[in-house]
């Protein structure tokens, strides 16, 4: 089932992301895409992530389609203007590709070409604008396509914040990617359920399905350097002594993993697992929270 089809039905939906590598070699993709057949409603595929150059989304996108995949094309406002980002979504259209998801992206000083320079010609609200657009058969410039795309708009939120201020902020943010064209959102990882109860609680107004995010705990290492470097990532102190205490971090790690998604699942419409290395894990995670 198709992840727009999945989410229309009520289907609590599942999705994930695979990272493309840097280079050509497309073996590993090809595997973890066997693995993820059948288990996922939807596969992200992340745009040049953190700033480190790989082999780009469209083409992983295209290459998932093929083997029987529904792909969501990350398209960050960070390395094209709005013409070669409108030329993209045709690309990806012509491709079978019928989900994308507008994020800015990072910074190029935080990756492997730090002296890149950066575009942001639009920002991520524009290109959902745009690309809500291109659906109506019109591209930025006002020009009728020849063929208008259809495309099911995702964004994405941090639904955790430190503040009254940036929660408010994240919410009023929500709210205008909706108004711009926005049909469904993925979150930021989700640590802390009271937090994201609150979070739901006023986000269930806009009456959008919303997926939890959840990245599995590899050591308290990564745990502490989300904390301290991921914004809108909160690792509760409780969950960084139960890592500190397994002898089996790993699987302790998918553990927890599938506890919160049982624990959150009744918030929400979804789940989006970002393995981050551990896409082959995927499987694994959700016969722990009793998904597949």
């Amino acid at each position: 089932m198709a992840l727009k089809d999945a989410l229309e039905s009520g289907k609590f939906a599942i999705t994930t992301e695979v990272g493309p590598l840097k280079g050509t070699d497309t073996s590993e993709i090809v595997e973890v895409a066997g693995l993820l057949n059948g288990n996922v409603d939807g596969v992200n595929v992340t745009d040049q992530q953190s700033a480190v150059m790989r082999l780009g989304s469209l083409a992983t996108c295209a290459l998932l389609v093929e083997k029987g995949l529904d792909p969501i094309f990350q398209m960050t406002c960070r390395d094209r203007n709005r013409i070669a980002l409108q030329s993209d979504l045709l690309n990806a259209h012509v491709f079978g590709i019928r989900n994308v998801l507008a994020i800015s992206g990072d910074f190029p000083t935080l990756g492997d070409h730090i002296d890149a320079k950066d575009v942001y010609d639009l920002d991520s609200e524009q290109l959902i604008w745009t690309i809500n657009r291109m659906n109506e058969g019109y591209d930025l410039a006002g020009n009728e396509l020849q063929g208008k795309t259809d495309f099911f708009i995702g964004a994405v939120v941090k639904p955790v914040s430190d503040t009254d201020a940036s929660f408010e902020l994240q919410l009023a943010m929500m709210e205008k990617k909706i108004s711009v064209g926005a049909r469904f959102f993925q979150t930021q990882a989700v640590y802390d359920v009271d937090a994201f109860e609150r979070f739901m609680k006023r986000a269930e107004q806009f009456k959008l399905p919303i997926l939890v995010g959840i990245i599995p705990l590899k050591s308290v290492g990564m745990a502490r350097y989300m904390n301290n470097n991921v914004a809108g990532v909160f690792v509760p102190e409780h969950l960084i002594d139960e890592m500190a205490k397994a002898e089996d971090k790993a699987a302790t790690g998918l553990e927890v993993a599938a506890r919160l998604i049982n624990n959150l699942k009744d918030l929400c419409q979804g789940v989006h697992i970002m393995a981050i290395g551990w896409e082959k894990k995927v499987p694994q995670i959700l016969q722990l929270a009793n998904l597949a």
